[in-house]
Parts: structure tokens; sequence; C-alpha cells
């Protein structure tokens, strides 16, 4: 095999990382270097953008340590008997490559990951050496995420969290059997014992940071995850139930969702194409209404088609529910509690606190209400405000259409 120059690597295993949401990617402007050569030269590859603890977004060099692996996972372009072009960064190498990134002032941080390689030990000792050089030999103190492996030695994955400011292991499918026909070489009790032992460690590490502030921090971003959607027959009510069982049992800081996309000479057990964009996204909402709407599970769940556990991909998860618990509204937004205005289709977490925080002052009125909200046409059917009764306009039957994004919104989206 012909030697590959870093730069070759870089376009290589920057593209084999984009299909890791853990560190909520996005797209970002090109920003070359004089003539576009040279490795300063990121011409669009590696770069993501991700959220540090305090609310900042910050690019990250987003990129694998090698695409090559001995794990055979039917949905991974990278898996064993993938025909995809291999490559290897030496953990030397994307220290080099880091901090020449950083000095450019290209990114803020690194996220990295890695096929499997030798052993699961041995990975995640390059990873592990990764952070550690840029740490104590460098005196890095941007962001680092690192992907640990739960295959390894449970004190490589420590270390890793003593480097790292966000740690993540891939539960990789919502369901066991789901699991076990795609990733036979994965066991979900690995992973979620990985899981426990990371959130004992940065549990007992933050106790012991409040009595000693010599104590060592770890991974101070928490852990996250990632589940692919669409490539087995789990429904969204599955993958909801499934979240709500991961944030409760391991504290996660976030679950990503991936919509599974067909690979090349893709297995037979796989589906022939990806799942609607859209699903994706409405999980995400669903997600979003567990971790800052104060929607039970089971709550968020009941938005789902009873018959096929889907959500609707036409109305976001909020609107399905308030369309099936109609006998919940209409709220008064000058008396309701917290609990039921957040449960109001149109209004946000900020709404309702300005909503709380002005009626102690003055009755609002619905010109009130509407300069807090995008759409008031979706809010006024499920409100009552001074001046304003929807009368029975919840209790129609024709009520979606008039609440609903156009068509036209929606293929806009999905486009």
């Amino acid at each position: 095999m012909a030697q590959l120059d870093v730069r070759e690597k870089l376009g290589i295993l920057a593209d084999a990382a984009k299909y890791d949401a853990s560190c909520a990617s996005s797209g970002t402007t090109k920003r070359n270097s004089a003539g576009g050569e040279g490795i300063g030269s990121t011409e669009g590859m590696g770069i993501c953008h991700a959220y540090a603890p305090d609310g900042r977004c910050i690019s990250l060099l987003k990129i694998l340590l090698t695409n090559s692996c001995i794990f055979d996972c039917h949905y991974c372009i990278n898996r064993k008997s993938s025909n995809v072009r291999r490559a290897r960064f030496t953990a030397q190498e994307v220290v080099a490559l880091t901090m020449s990134f950083y000095k450019r002032n290209y990114i803020e941080g690194l996220f990295l990951s890695s096929g499997i390689i030798r052993s699961p030990d041995y990975t995640m000792e390059q990873i592990v050496e990764v952070a550690r050089s840029l740490r104590e030999d460098h005196q890095f103190r941007g962001y680092i995420h690192l992907k640990t492996i739960p295959d390894a030695d449970p004190e490589l994955v420590r270390l890793a969290g003593l480097h790292a400011d966000r740690v993540s292991i891939n539960v990789e499918l919502p369901t066991l059997p789901g699991l076990t026909r795609l990733a036979p070489e994965k066991s979900a009790t690995r992973i979620e014992g990985a899981m426990r032992d990371m959130k004992t460690a940065i549990v007992d590490t933050a106790d012991a940071r409040k009595r000693y502030r010599s104590a060592p921090r770890f991974a101070p971003a928490g852990q996250s995850t990632q589940m692919i959607v669409g490539a087995d027959a789990a429904t969204d009510r599955d993958i909801v139930t499934k979240a709500a069982t991961l944030y409760d049992r391991f504290s996660l800081r976030r679950v990503y969702y991936s919509a599974f996309s067909p690979i090349p000479e893709a297995s037979a057990v796989l589906p022939l194409q990806r799942p609607p964009l859209m699903r994706e996204h409405r999980l995400y909402q669903s997600d979003w209404l567990m971790r800052f709407y104060d929607y039970a599970p089971g709550e968020v769940a009941a938005a789902a088609d009873p018959a096929t556990g889907m959500m609707p991909l036409d109305i976001d998860p909020k609107l399905a529910w308030a369309l099936k618990f109609r006998e919940r509204f209409p709220v008064d937004v000058n008396r309701a509690a917290r609990e039921d205005l957040l449960r109001v289709p149109g209004l946000g977490v900020k709404a309702v606190n300005s909503i709380l925080k002005a009626r102690k002052w003055r009755r609002l009125s619905l010109d009130d209400v509407a300069r807090l909200t995008v759409s008031v046409a979706k809010v006024r059917p499920f409100i009552v405000a001074e001046g304003w009764r929807p009368a029975l306009l919840t209790d129609r039957a024709d009520l979606k259409p008039l609440v609903a994004p156009k068509r036209e919104q929606l293929e806009l989206f999905a486009a």
C-alpha cells in the first residue's frame, strides 16, 4: 500500500468521522492558508462545531485515529469487510495536527474517535496518548472530546476521563435484538457497564473537588452517547424510551441520534434506503421535551402513533401531544402552572419564563403573548389570555391543518 502523507490521511479520516454525531457537528466556512496549500489548509475537512460546558460554540478538529477496524458491524462503513480506502494516524501525528490547527486559530479543540486496531486496549492506549501528550507535553488547554471503547481496560477508560473534557461511549442501536443482529461482536452489557463506571468516576471526582481543590478534574463536560436511527426495526417509541433510561441511569449530558445512511456494498440485512431526515429531527425534538420541558418519557412516547410507534413527520411531538390530549387545554397564561405552560405548542422555555415574570405585574393579553413567540397562530388555540378565549377552537376536528407547518416549510427543511 502506498505511503500516504498527512494531508491525504486527513482527507480520509475526517470524512470517515462525519458519521459520528456525538459532538453536534455542523458545517463550517472554509478558512484556507494562502494558495490553499499546507497542513493549515482545512478546505472544510475535519472542522465541526460543538458546545462547551459554558455554552460557547467552539470549532473542533473532528477525525478518526484510523478507519481500519477488526469488527464487522453491518451498519458501519469502516467495518472489517468494507471496501474503503484505509488510513491511520500515529498519536504523534494527531498531536502535531491539532497543535498546528490550534496555532492558526482554526480550531479550539479536538474530537477523536477510532476504529479498533489490533485490540480494544491497544486502540484505547493510542487515543489516551494523544490526549496525554496534548495536555502534558504541549500544555494544551483547549476542549478535548474522546470516544472511548467499552471493551478496553477500565483503567484506560479512566485515564481518558482525566485528560478529556467530555467522553462518549456509543450504545450504537436502541434495542438489544438490533445490536445482536447488526453488531454481534459488541455487548450491551459491556457498553452499559463502561457507562456506569464512567458515571461513578465523574460523580466521585466532582465530590472530591468540592472538598479538595487539588483533586483532578475528570470529564467535567460529562459523557454522551449516540444511537443509529433506521438501521433496525426499533420504533420512535423504543428510541425515546431507551434514551430516557440512559439519561436516568448514567446521568448523560446528551443522547445523539444519527439517521442510518446506506453505505457502499451494504450488508443484505440493512435497509435499502435511509429513514427520512425529518425522523431524526423529530427525535431530537422529543429529546428536548424530556430535557428542558419537563415531559415524562411516557408523555413523549404518547405522541407517537399507537399502531406504529412512530412520531408524526408533519408536526412536531409537542403539537402532536397537545392535539392528542386536548382536554388539557386551553391553558390560562395568567394563572397556569409552569408545567402546563410548557406544554402549550409554540411556547418555548424562554417565553414561559417571561410570562411567569410579567404576569406578576399585569394581566397578559394575546398581543403580549404574541411578542414572545414566533407564531401566535400556533399558540392561540391552546391558551386563554386577557380578552381572548378560543371557545370551541381546541375541539375542532380540523384544528391540525390550522396549526401545522405548511408543506413547503417541511420540504425546505428536508432539502
